[in-house]
């Protein structure tokens, strides 16, 4: 049986996936912004999850999408839920692995710093982060996933490059896992709003059902 697909920014996702557990694409949008305005995309985004997530997120039933998309709760019990996660990021304008790197470790270390979190443990675990997309070449349609499994406070990044066999890295601070989520999934701090909006969408319709 064919899987379908959704595009995002004509980019190709499927709409179901399957890690360990089957997962349903319930978000996507882009990164972008205006620079001497010329509007510049970065690259698209797929937020897969365990259906069984919206179980875990009944005290939001009934409200517009609007309402989710300005809920800093709901994107907190999103996050927590004890569901596998995986975000798919596919490259539209070619980066070096350096500048993403600086891009997650100012977002981490911004969040860990603002909580309170960063300790040395954490730098060493974002150094870590940095070090692996340091020597790496982003052309466009390169693919970056995180896998966040249910239950463990790890996270796998894997980098599929053109031509490369995939890299893999795991990040085992529980902390610095926290602060990706909440890069991608954080609501109004997150990365990317139009994927923030997807996902409020998304489950707007499944918790009215």
């Amino acid at each position: 049986m064919a899987t379908e697909e959704v595009l995002v920014d004509e980019i190709t996702y499927p709409t179901k996936i399957t890690t360990t557990k089957p997962l349903s694409l319930l978000g996507h949008g882009i990164t972008d912004m205006e620079i001497h305005f010329i509007h510049v995309k970065f690259y698209s985004i797929g937020v897969y999850l365990e259906p069984e997530v919206v179980g875990h997120l009944d005290q939001f039933k009934g409200k517009s999408a609007k309402e989710l998309e300005d809920n800093e709760e709901f994107f907190n019990a999103l996050i927590s839920a004890p569901v596998e996660k995986f975000i798919r990021l596919v490259v539209i304008k070619e980066i070096k692995g350096a500048q993403y790197g600086v891009q997650i470790e100012t977002a981490v270390r911004d969040r860990l710093a603002a909580e309170d979190k960063y300790e040395e443990e954490e730098e060493e675990a974002l150094e870590k982060v940095i070090e692996f997309f340091q020597s790496k070449y982003f052309k466009k349609l390169s693919v970056i996933t995180y896998h966040f499994p249910a239950n463990s406070a790890t996270a796998e990044i894997v980098v599929s490059l053109e031509g490369k066999e995939d890299s893999k890295y795991v990040i085992e601070n529980a902390n610095v896992v926290e602060a990706i989520k909440k890069w991608y999934l954080g609501g109004s701090s997150a990365v990317s709003s139009s994927t923030i909006q997807s996902l409020a969408s998304t489950f707007s319709q499944e918790l009215s059902k």
